[in-house]
């Protein structure tokens, strides 16, 4: 099966048109003040207004105020929510749009989460994820996993997690925050090369 992708943390038109070339499957746009991939919610909706057909907006956000969710809301509607587990319990988000709870340890997955994301302790940190407990995690249901992840270890990790898909964000950047088109390809390609190694 061919990995699910997304490219998160997208912040320019560049990127943008990077990762839709390359056939990624879902960009993710960080709506947290203290990420240096921050965007305004404007910014978000206007470069997610040509997004091609099938490619999944996601609205990825860390422990946010009520007020944050409206002001995306007012300006969007994404196709996925991406928050901590324990966030959902508390904010209003419409049932239109799909909820991916970000999970860090082995645990149960949420109910009504047909996918959930299994990070590291500190999303856009580079720091990797437990494979072993995302491994454990992936025989369960639609497991994507993020942290730490690039074009020289991604291959590894969908070898040994065999997750549904993979999301990436620093590992394709040149500096924090700033998106490399030429990292975006390769990221993408050896995820597309690693899945077709594994046997059936």
């Amino acid at each position: 099966m061919i990995p699910f992708i997304k490219i998160c943390g997208v912040t320019t038109a560049e990127a943008v048109d990077a990762a839709v070339a390359s056939g990624a499957d879902a960009i993710g746009f960080v709506f947290h003040a203290g990420s240096p991939r921050n965007v305004a919610p404007h910014q978000a909706a206007a470069l997610a207004r040509d997004l091609p057909r099938g490619m999944l907006c996601v609205a990825v956000t860390s422990h946010p105020e009520q007020a944050l969710i409206d002001r995306v809301l007012e300006a969007m509607e994404p196709d996925v929510w991406q928050s901590d587990a324990d966030d959902f319990c508390s904010l209003r988000i419409p049932e239109s749009i799909e909820r991916w709870p970000v999970l860090r340890q082995l645990a149960t997955a949420p109910q009504r989460s047909r996918r959930v994301l299994f990070e590291s302790p500190v999303s856009g940190s580079g720091q990797c994820a437990d494979w072993s407990a995302a491994s454990v995690m992936a025989r369960t249901g639609e497991l994507i996993l993020g942290g730490g992840l690039d074009a020289t270890n991604v291959g590894r990790a969908i070898a040994i997690v065999r997750p549904f898909g993979v999301d990436v964000s620093s590992g394709v950047e040149r500096a924090p925050g700033v998106k490399d088109a030429r990292r975006i390809r390769e990221f993408i390609v050896a995820a597309r090369i690693a899945e077709r190694a594994i046997p059936a």
